[in-house]
């Protein structure tokens, strides 16, 4: 790619972004190396790398990158023979540990959250584990560069030594500051150091009490700071001592030097390793913070963005524009008034190219789709030279020259105000004749332009079409929402008018326009109040379609609740009934056991037929209560049910006929319009089905008959439409009575599949999922089984 170009897209302001997203030296070293690839196969990886590490980040939030070092120049030394310093093992050490935890990190994601990250899981297993000798460091120096006592027995014997000899030295030099004439002669009852050697502070008409050696004196030279004869030796073996430490030190210090060396390539190849992840997961948490999407990659130069927004905008002010060029049309000529956005317009698609071709995802939905392109040109913005004395006109002529000279079928010419800067008719035809050069080259063009004569530039020639960008009259403003297949018109009148200016003025300036000027913007106003008027009908009716959907599940939970209360108070009423009938023939039973005994005490002339015949008419005058449907279901002869029979639905009290059998106790049934499952049980035999010639169900829903598709595309959908259309989707396709469908939602950054996949696991009328097959779309589609 062209410097100019990425200097006049922007593209280092993006690089900018993505590098304060960088966690160390090496990843914003990355940041600063990265430049769009032309290679298809390079951008297709890229970008899988980047998918893989924004899979991570979404799932686990953070990533372990901290303590990450460029130690790549202390290994050279150590190479070369050099000895490192404590605070270069310091660094060394840290970036040991933190490649061990990235890659554990790494690991553990693969294994406990079962989630494909191939390349980072290579990229980790490059790293060699150098337990043994970070652990050596670290017993060796500390955190803040100091070398231990435990680096060496040598080292902690020394120590323990000169820890020794410094203890009788104070001791020595604290019995003269204690001393009953020290107030008289020492300045102050202190003691100090002066070249490495403790000495005491003395004035100076004192100086021979003590002998030794005078260090110093203050700048009054009234006080002299005197080593005394008696710690001489003490101070000449304290300094033996210190000089045999360092020597040991020194020693330590080259031994671990020397393990370094050792193990160079290996460190080496870990800095490396560091560098790539802190630079994916960096390209990964700033695609997070512009809530960017991976787009799919192609080599047939079309380009697919779905609501696309400018990335150096702030999200919540940036207009998202669908841009869609190179499968029907080649070319796009934008044209419109100034500060309407199409600058705008054409920095987004050229910027979401350079980043898309750098491996970063762009902002816009998941489904948009991106060409690789061998170049991008751009002519934008008003750049005149003033060292070479050029117009602005000349300036831009420069430029296009130098894209003519080089541009083919693999490019993407972005023209900003072609032609402008000159006299308008030959500027016109100039922007004309440009486009006609570039569009027969084969490259993809999108062109703005002042021009009314362009206007008509997409009706003339094939694979050209208009475009504009839409402008409120009633606001005086743009609204930066990008109209394809709409040409712009001049709102000079409408403008003039809304601020006062008089009528008389305006109508004598329209009879200067010529009539076929006249034609065309009046078609662009037509075209303009048709679609204004579709969308708001497009609006109106999803809003009635939500409306009926919801008014039709809130009847059918009605109905259903309503007809589980009926039968729920017969239940009720035929128990109360049945404890009345039971305690009536309690009694009657009573009765005629009271008359037995009355018989056998008293001889009564009572026959036991007349007995039997009086307990058949209490039976019989027992109230004869109509059972449930439920229960003369269950009461009623067994039949085996086959699908096509008519039954009754009991609880509904309503006829329909089996369609298949769902499992053991339930059957699939068509009542009227509907189809639902219910509970065999709850099913009452009526008939079997008669012969008649096979007709194809059509799913009905609503009150209208129509066609339910095998597959639900959510590509480009967000992601709570996406799953307010899968609801609805499954819900019509129970009623079509279809045991199998897809639901495509592509790759992407994978949020829409696992949010799709989610869902469907604790839907009801879901039997079981899986991916598609290689035949069938790969992951991006998932088939559904229904109950």
């Amino acid at each position: 790619m062209l410097e100019k170009v990425l200097r006049t897209l922007e593209f280092d302001k993006i690089k900018n972004q993505l590098m304060e997203f960088a966690s160390s030296a090496l990843g914003a070293a990355k940041v600063k190396q990265l430049v769009p690839s032309s290679s298809f196969e390079e951008v297709v990886l890229m970008h899988e790398e980047t998918d893989e590490a924004a899979s991570v980040i979404r799932l686990k939030g953070n990533v372990p990158l901290a303590g990450i070092h460029d130690i790549r120049p202390h290994v050279k030394r150590s190479e070369i023979g050099g000895i490192l310093s404590p605070q270069d093992f310091v660094q060394i050490a840290s970036t040991m540990h933190a490649s061990r935890v990235i890659k554990k990190f790494i690991d553990d994601v693969v294994e406990q959250d079962a989630i494909q990250i191939p390349i980072l899981a290579e990229k980790a297993d490059r790293m060699a584990v150098l337990t043994p000798l970070e652990h050596e460091i670290r017993n060796a120096i500390d955190d803040n560069g100091e070398v231990l006592d435990s680096a060496s027995p040598e080292l902690r014997n020394i120590r323990n030594q000169s820890r020794t000899n410094e203890a009788r030295v104070r001791e020595k030099l604290e019995g003269y500051i204690r001393s009953s004439n020290a107030a008289k002669m020492l300045s102050d009852a202190i003691i100090t150091i002066r070249n490495d050697r403790y000495v005491i502070p003395v004035k100076q008409e004192y100086r021979s009490h003590y002998g030794g050696i005078v260090h110093d004196q203050s700048s009054s030279g009234q006080t002299l700071f005197i080593e005394p004869q008696s710690v001489v030796q003490l101070n000449n073996q304290l300094r033996e001592l210190r000089m045999k430490e360092q020597e040991e030190i020194d020693k330590i210090l080259q031994q671990l030097s020397q393990e370094i060396a050792a193990v160079s390539h290996e460190l080496f190849q870990i800095v490396g390793v560091l560098a790539e992840l802190d630079f994916l997961f960096a390209k990964a948490r700033f695609g997070k913070s512009i809530k960017a999407s991976k787009p799919r990659i192609n080599d047939q130069g079309i380009v697919r963005l779905y609501k696309a927004r400018h990335p150096m905008l702030p999200i919540e002010e940036a207009v998202a524009n669908d841009i869609i060029i190179g499968d029907d049309y080649s070319t796009i000529v934008i044209t419109g008034p100034n500060t309407g956005g199409k600058t705008v317009t054409l920095k987004t698609i050229g910027l979401s190219t350079l980043m898309a071709q750098a491996g970063l995802q762009i902002p816009a939905l998941d489904g948009s789709e991106i060409a690789v392109f061998k170049q991008v040109f751009a002519d934008i913005g008003d750049e005149q030279s003033i060292e070479q004395s050029l117009s602005t006109f000349s300036s831009h002529m420069v430029n296009i020259v130098d894209i003519l000279k080089n541009v083919d079928h693999e490019s993407l010419v972005l023209f900003d105000e072609l032609g402008a800067g000159t006299d308008p008719q030959e500027g016109a035809a100039l922007a004309i004749s440009i486009l006609d050069e570039v569009y027969h080259r084969g490259a993809k063009v999108i062109a703005t332009t002042h021009y009314p004569e362009l206007k008509a530039y997409g009706y003339n020639r094939e694979g050209v079409v208009n475009a504009s960008v839409e402008f409120d009259i009633e606001t005086l403003s743009p609204t930066y929402k990008l109209l394809i297949g709409v040409p712009g018109r001049s709102n000079a009148f409408e403008i003039s008018k809304r601020l006062g200016l008089n009528d008389d003025v305006i109508q004598n300036a329209r009879s200067y326009i010529g009539t076929d000027t006249n034609k065309v913007e009046k078609m662009i106003a037509s075209l303009e109040e048709s679609r204004k008027l579709a969308e708001d009908e497009e609006k109106e009716a999803s809003e009635l379609l939500k409306s009926a959907e919801k008014l039709h599940k809130d009847l059918q939970k009605q109905m259903i609740e309503f007809y589980e209360t009926r039968d729920s108070l017969f239940e009720k009423a035929e128990q109360k009934a049945a404890k009345l009938v039971d305690a009536a023939k309690d009694e009657a039973e009573d009765i005629i056991k009271n008359l037995r005994q009355m018989q056998m005490e008293k001889n009564a002339e009572i026959k036991e037929h007349e007995l039997i015949e009086a307990r058949k008419r209490l039976e019989d005058a027992a109230p004869n209560l109509p059972k449930s449907k439920k229960t003369a279901a269950k009461a009623q002869t067994k039949h085996e049910l086959s699908p096509g029979d008519e039954v009754k639905v009991l609880s509904f009290n309503q006829k329909g006929h089996l369609v298949e059998r769902v499992s053991s106790k339930e059957w699939q049934v068509q009542i009227g319009i509907m189809k639902m499952k219910v509970n065999e049980s709850d099913l009452e035999f009526i008939k079997s089905q008669q012969p008649k010639v096979e007709t194809r169900p059509v799913a009905t829903v609503k009150g209208r008959d129509f066609h339910v598709s095998l597959e639900l595309d959510l590509r480009g959908e967000r992601y709570e439409n996406a799953l307010l259309r899968v609801e609805k989707y499954l819900d019509d396709a129970v009623l079509a009575g279809y045991p199998r469908v897809s639901i495509i939602h592509g790759k992407g950054t994978g949020a829409l599949r696992q949010g799709v996949q989610e869902y469907l696991k604790n839907h009801r009328n879901v039997k079981r999922t899986r991916f598609g097959e290689a035949g069938e779309g790969g992951s991006g589609v998932t088939v559904v089984e229904l109950k």
